[in-house]
């Protein structure tokens, strides 16, 4: 028995015999990654620009533009996390043998984390404030974060399912649940 269940633009599931499936890519606007790259490129280009300037700087500026590239350094690390997990991320859920099995993987590569679902509690969608100011920004195309889905496992919370829509998520912890029931 195979059953794919459609989730939204971003999501797929799929239920055979007795493994659950789920694959989440991290957007589907292409165009907005391509900015993304756009400002990362032009970040990366001012930094070099000043790292290279930085021997015929004087004294006082020196100290300065140390302060400067400690910012610009932080920024790049996390903008490079951001456009490599858009470009090229994916998260995986499945469950097999009564375990669930979870990866946050950048082409092909990431830790598998595996949970078993005796131990597994409180599935639900997490639940995001319109008005709250670090959900928004959580949310947001921008950053990588805003997990939308989270589970309890040997008093240690799990979270999933990376600034996905409320339908989506939804959906997803609804066929998740259905699943645990019926092997459990």
């Amino acid at each position: 028995m195979e059953n794919l269940i459609p989730i939204g633009k971003r999501s797929s599931l799929l239920i055979k015999e007795n493994v659950f499936s789920l694959v989440i890519i991290p957007t589907d606007q292409k165009r907005k990654t391509g900015i993304l790259f756009l400002w990362l490129f032009a970040w990366t280009v001012s930094g070099l620009i000043i790292i290279t300037s930085y021997a015929q700087m004087q004294q006082n500026a020196k100290v300065f533009m140390i302060v400067w590239l400690a910012f610009w350094a932080y920024f790049e690390f996390k903008i490079i996390r951001v456009f490599m997990w858009k470009r090229f991320g994916k998260e995986k859920l499945w469950v097999k043998n009564r375990t669930v099995f979870y990866r946050r993987e950048i082409n092909g590569r990431g830790k598998i984390k595996q949970y078993d679902i005796n131990l597994m509690s409180g599935l639900k969608v997490i639940e995001v404030e319109k008005t709250n100011f670090a959900d928004s920004f959580n949310q947001s195309f921008w950053v990588k974060g805003g997990e939308r889905i989270q589970f309890t496992c040997q008093s240690k919370i799990v979270k999933l399912g990376m600034q996905l829509p409320d339908e989506d998520a939804i959906k997803i912890v609804s066929e998740l649940s259905k699943f645990l029931i019926r092997i459990s």
